[in-house]
């Protein structure tokens, strides 16, 4: 069984040397590009099959020597907080290809990055060796840093350089962390489990900490290092926007927990304050920007800014409910807001807008398109009965009871109102109202357009209303972190 995962990690990359060898041909890159990966996201559904719920810990593990120089090894394992993610980025690409179905611009090389960025994002979710892990984070810039220059819109050079800088600025904080805990550690290697178990004094986990944190918050983003986010989501293509919002933006938040969290617990607990406050501050100030846009696109990409500081605010907490809350908002954000980016795609693909006020009492002509936008926006904005609203309520509960406060809890919850407010406008503004005589011409979804974005739909009710399908599997793995932060908080609370 443990050749499933090295199938979901790599098949991707061979699928993409297939395509970029194949014919230029649209239709056959594109079904290349399906097949593979509909085949990769079947494979990490039986992941989630066979997955033993209740031994909890790491499973499908490979261990093997790979650089005995240095220490490094092919080390990949999942465990209930990486496997929603290698599954979510396995779906969201499967349906990043559909909706790119219609795509003339140099189809061989679109897919095959996109192949590419779907084997950098898996292998970032189960490398257990940081020097590993640290190979697929990198791996996965050129691929998005090339989709958004070439296949972008008019800013695309500029957004496309913006993304590289930060990221590559983000990246060499991160090789930086990496390697001053390896030296410290002096155990010879980069296994995250072995680094996790030395005992580093308290100065030297914080100044670790900051390191590894400055490039998850350029990935999260947290405020101040966010801009670059709005840019790229703008100018990239719909279905490049679902996965940099659906996945990408996930490696920070996993990276958070999963290395500074669980590798510097002392830190972890010390800086939770810091940590809590800047995610408050990412959930309103992403909020009231969004309020501010008249930009389609604009207005969901400032919302996965404030939507992520529910991330982090889960993560500040130090509680198990926190943790949990924090894990399935990364995977219930990445299908709400995928859902989001692919909604707007289809009202630009049909109004060649995406200016809120030019539109108007489009619902009479797209009925199917408005429908699946309420949902998408509902979800959103945590209504009961949909997958946000879960995850919104066991952050916050999570939050009221830990290291977060009540005053920066009750400061979060604003974000909620806030959402309310941006998306309610937004459904009101495009699909209501008076509809202008130009959009009378419109056409609503395809057959193969309402199948993609039904299958997130499905998925937003199915955990909405049984939530378990995915806390019984995280419960487990975010246990052994809280474990370790636990008497840590209470000795500071003594």
């Amino acid at each position: 069984m443990d050749a499933l995962l090295h199938l979901v990690i790599f098949l991707p990359l061979a699928g993409a040397l297939l395509v970029w060898l194949g014919p230029s041909r649209p239709g056959v890159s594109r079904t290349l590009a399906a097949l593979v990966s509909g085949v990769v996201l079947v494979l990490s559904l039986l992941l989630f099959v066979n997955f033993n719920r209740t031994a909890g810990g790491f499973q499908y593990e490979t261990y093997l020597l790979w650089i005995p120089a240095i220490g490094a090894n092919y080390h990949v394992a999942v465990d209930g907080i990486s496997l929603p993610l290698v599954i979510l980025n396995a779906l969201l690409t499967f349906l990043a290809v559909l909706v790119s179905w219609n795509l003339t611009l140099r189809p061989k090389e679109y897919f095959a990055l996109v192949l590419v960025l779907e084997t950098a994002v898996a292998g970032v979710f189960t490398s257990l060796d940081f020097f590993l892990f640290f190979l697929f984070w990198d791996l996965e810039l050129a691929p998005m840093f090339l989709l958004i220059g070439i296949w972008g819109g008019p800013n695309r050079n500029y957004a496309a350089m913006k993304f590289l800088i930060y990221t590559v600025l983000g990246g060499a904080f991160l090789l930086l962390g990496i390697l001053v805990l390896y030296f410290r550690a002096g155990i010879g290697n980069f296994d995250m489990l072995a680094l996790s178990a030395v005992n580093y004094d308290l100065p030297f986990q914080i100044v670790a900490f900051l390191l590894l944190a400055v490039a998850f918050a350029v990935k999260i983003p947290i405020f101040p290092f966010h801009t670059w986010l709005p840019d790229a989501h703008v100018e990239a293509p719909t279905a490049i926007s679902v996965l940099l919002a659906g996945v990408l933006l996930k490696m920070g938040g996993y990276g958070l927990l999963r290395l500074c969290v669980s590798v510097l617990p002392g830190a972890a607990v010390f800086l939770a304050g810091a940590l809590a406050t800047l995610a408050v501050i990412n959930i309103i100030y992403g909020a009231l920007v969004a309020l501010s846009q008249r930009d389609l696109k604009k207005i969901i990409a400032n919302s996965s800014v404030s939507h992520m500081g529910f991330v982090v605010l889960g993560i500040s907490a130090m509680t198990q409910v926190g943790f949990e809350g924090a894990v399935l908002q990364m995977f219930t954000h990445g299908t709400i807001t995928g859902l989001l980016f692919m909604m707007v795609g289809l009202v630009y693909d049909r109004t060649h807008t995406r200016d809120v006020w030019a539109m108007g009492g489009l619902a009479t002509q797209i009925p199917k398109i408005a429908t699946v936008f309420v949902v998408a926006g509902l979800a959103s904005l945590g209504l009961p009965g949909l997958s946000g609203f879960v995850a919104e309520f066991l952050v916050f509960v999570g939050a009221f009871s830990g290291q977060t406060g009540v005053v920066l809890t009750v400061l979060g919850t604003l974000g909620i109102l806030l959402s309310a407010g941006y998306v309610l406008w937004l459904l009101e503004r495009v699909f209501y109202g008076p509809m202008s005589d130009q959009w009378r011409s419109l056409t609503d979804a395809t057959r193969l357009e309402m199948a993609t974005v039904g299958t997130l739909v499905a998925l937003i009710v199915l955990v909405g209303v049984y939530p378990n399908i995915l806390l019984d599997v995280i419960a487990n793995s975010v246990a052994p972190i809280y474990d370790r932060v636990a008497p840590l908080v209470a000795q500071m609370a003594t």
